[in-house]
Parts: C-alpha cells; sequence; structure tokens
C-alpha cells in the first residue's frame, strides 16, 4: 500500500520501454487487467466525495431526468408545445428518454471528470491510466443502477408489459456507455490542458439534447430526419426505448451501423488518452 496516496501499489511499466504499437497494445491491456482494485479505491473515493456534504444524497441521480420529463409532459398536455403523437403514453415516452440521455451524458463527462480529480495523484506517482477509465466507468454503473429503479417504477405505474428483449438491454447500454466514454475520453486530453472544455460541455450537451429525439418522436421527412441519421446516440436511444415498450428495435439498420462503429471509436479513444496523458501529465507538472 502506498501511504502517500492510500492506494494500492500496482505494477507499471514507464512508457519510455514502449518499443512498438504491439507492445502499446499488450501494456494496455495488461494495465486493464491489473488496475481494477486500483479503479475501485478511486471508485469508492469518488462516491463518497460526491455524497458526503449532500442533503438529499444518491436522490440527485433520478432529480434530474424526473424534472425535465415533468416540465416537458405539462407542456406537452396543455398543448403548449406538441411533440409530435407517440405509440406509447407521452410520460413513458419522455422518461424513459431522458433518463436514458442523462446515462449518456454522465459517460461523456465521466472521464475527463476522473482524470481531473486524480490529477494530484498523476503528479506524484506512476498508476495505469486505464484505471481511471475503469472508476468512471464503475461510477456510470452505479448510476445505471439507481435509474433502473425509476425504469421499473415506470413498468409498474404504466403496466408495461415485459418481454424476452428486456435481456438485450444489457447490450444496448453498454453500447451508449462505451458512446459517450469513447467522445468523453477523445476530449480528456484538451480537458485537462484548457478548462474551456468542461465549461463549454454543458452547453454542447444541452444542444444536442434538443438534436436528439429524446422528448419528441424522429422526424422522418428531410434534412430533419438527418438528425436520426448522423446523430449516434439517436439510434441508440430509439433502441433502448424501443427494447423497453415493444420489445424490438424499429431501426435496426443504422441501431447495427453505430454498434459496428462504437467499440473502433472506443479503441481509438483509448489510445489517443493512453498516449497523450503521459504527456500532458509531464507538462502540468513541470
Amino acid at each position: 500500500m502506498n501511504k502517500a496516496t492510500n492506494l494500492p501499489n500496482v505494477i507499471y511499466t514507464p512508457e519510455s520501454q514502449i518499443r512498438s504499437p504491439l507492445n502499446l497494445f499488450q501494456k494496455m491491456l495488461h494495465d486493464l487487467l491489473n488496475s481494477k482494485e486500483l479503479a475501485w479505491r478511486l471508485f469508492i473515493r469518488d462516491i463518497s466525495a460526491q455524497y458526503r456534504q449532500s442533503f438529499l444524497g444518491i436522490f440527485w441521480a433520478f432529480i434530474p431526468p424526473l424534472v425535465t420529463s415533468l416540465v416537458f409532459i405539462l407542456l406537452q398536455s396543455h398543448r403548449v408545445i406538441n411533440f409530435g403523437e407517440t405509440d406509447i403514453p407521452y410520460p413513458v415516452y419522455v422518461l424513459i428518454g431522458t433518463i436514458t440521455w442523462q446515462l449518456f451524458t454522465e459517460s461523456l463527462n465521466a472521464p475527463l471528470k476522473s482524470t481531473i480529480q486524480a490529477k494530484p495523484i498523476l503528479a506524484k506517482i506512476n498508476i495505469p491510466y486505464e484505471a481511471l477509465i475503469v472508476s468512471a466507468f464503475f461510477n456510470i454503473l452505479f448510476s445505471l443502477l439507481l435509474k433502473l429503479i425509476v425504469l421499473a417504477g415506470i413498468f409498474i405505474y404504466f403496466r408495461i408489459e415485459l418481454t424476452p428483449a428486456l435481456f438485450l438491454l444489457p447490450m444496448a447500454f453498454l453500447l451508449l456507455i462505451s458512446l459517450g466514454i469513447s467522445i468523453g475520453l477523445l476530449i480528456t486530453p484538451f480537458g485537462m490542458l484548457y478548462t474551456d472544455v468542461s465549461s463549454s460541455l454543458p452547453i454542447i450537451s444541452q444542444l444536442w439534447f434538443f438534436v436528439t429525439p429524446v422528448i419528441y418522436t424522429p422526424p422522418t421527412s428531410f434534412p430533419l430526419s438527418l438528425i436520426t441519421i448522423l446523430n449516434p446516440v439517436s439510434p441508440l436511444l430509439i433502441g433502448i426505448r424501443d427494447l423497453m415498450t415493444k420489445g424490438e428495435i424499429a431501426i435496426t439498420g443504422t441501431y447495427i451501423m453505430v454498434g459496428f462503429l462504437v467499440p473502433i471509436v472506443l479503441l481509438v479513444a483509448w489510445i489517443s488518452f493512453r498516449v497523450s496523458i503521459p504527456i500532458i501529465v509531464e507538462r502540468i507538472s513541470s
């Protein structure tokens, strides 16, 4: 145990010993497999810090999507805004949409947040950078488990029929989380150097929210239909909602295409993160 940081000792190979891309990939896999204990300790530290001085605690995982959903449900019910006709009750449509969207934004922000919080540790000792990714993933899974409670309540209250397709939900959630983490890993090096990135993320997320069919039905006429085609979040979010309420995915082709691209983007983002973070940490520490 490292007394200075209260973190477990982890065997770490310096970046200078990497001789080829194959060696880099082997080292990444090695560090990923050997970073679980460190990642778990970072996760426990982050969760404790997050809820230590919070009166509502874990309820903050429910409040944002529920409040957002309530606003749009009231606007729709009073015909202030017409979001289009849905083939399921609109409250179910918007609740599932906002909860799923929040899961994506948390995945998007998690890598940068985890890396910034670990900056004092990175400046003092060498640790596997994969521990930061795994720690972020643990945080997202914890949030997902809390959101599943709300989703279960939606199923019970609105008497949604359970289908065998629900067994595909873990994979659907994993794809959405992976997409968010991938984008988050790509922007993390810039976020470490420039605070503008973390400051602009809420604005970008808000704009992205309105070009994703979270609260409205996907447009079918060109050019608005490009929202569903070009926005990678749209088919994943729609797919989760379809699996939960219909037992099938309506936009199968687009969903499969995005599902195929997500692992590729994740690998590229992981390599980019792994190569750039040691350079940035050295620059910040100097």
